[in-house]
């Protein structure tokens, strides 16, 4: 039977290279992301690589959305063998316009809330029978917060500390959870080459080893 993996966080970066990834090794392949116009560009770049494809609309930050979306597809398509969570708001704090505590909330309810509200959509028998994988994007500021940014140092750690969590209480379900902890500028020729984080995942995947990798 063909396996899923379900891909929230759909991007021209890691998102799509780890997709691919695991469309060339048989999977097929769903793609959510909050832009519909770019999920039409992505589908045509998979499908002309021979990988079957599919699209969704979904912001991470709206959980009913969330929960819609994926009843839906589980629905056509059953229980995903993947989850693939590459979602986070990366924007400078000098960008910012409002710098206070409710900033903290809205971006927790994105990088982390939203990461937790996915993979309890995912959660259950049938996904522990598939020996499911719950795969995240963690970042370096986990390790290594700075001030320039406080939001996503605070949810990068805190994303961290669910992945470990739940990789000690899943794995007796036979469920991995793995978090790719990403220290470097992601682009091709660096050390966080896209191509090179795909490879990181899909050996994640494949070992079903240790909680985290840091690249």
């Amino acid at each position: 039977m063909q396996k899923t993996i379900f891909v929230l966080g759909a991007g021209s970066g890691c998102g799509n290279r780890v997709a691919e990834k695991f469309g060339k090794n048989g999977f097929r392949v769903i793609l959510m992301a909050r832009g519909a116009e770019r999920l039409d560009a992505y589908r045509k770049e998979f499908q002309e690589k021979g990988i079957e494809v599919h699209t969704r609309v979904a912001d991470a930050a709206d959980r009913p959305r969330i929960t819609r979306v994926f009843d839906e597809l589980k629905a056509e398509f059953g229980v995903p063998d993947v989850l693939f969570y590459n979602v986070g708001v990366t924007r400078p704090d000098a960008e910012l316009e409002v710098k206070d505590a409710d900033l903290l909330v809205e971006r927790f309810q994105v990088d982390v809330a939203g990461a937790y509200h996915a993979i309890q959509q995912v959660l259950g028998a049938e996904f522990s029978a598939k020996r499911g994988a719950i795969l995240v994007t963690g970042g370096g500021l986990a390790l290594y917060p700075m001030d320039d940014y406080l939001p996503l140092s605070i949810d990068k750690a805190a994303l961290r500390a669910l992945c470990i969590a739940l990789h000690n209480k899943l794995k007796e379900e036979n469920v991995y959870v793995g978090v790719l902890t990403v220290t470097g500028v992601i682009a091709p020729g660096e050390k966080c080459d896209p191509e090179l984080l795909a490879e990181d995942f899909w050996k994640m995947y494949a070992e079903r080893g240790a909680c985290e990798t840091v690249r």
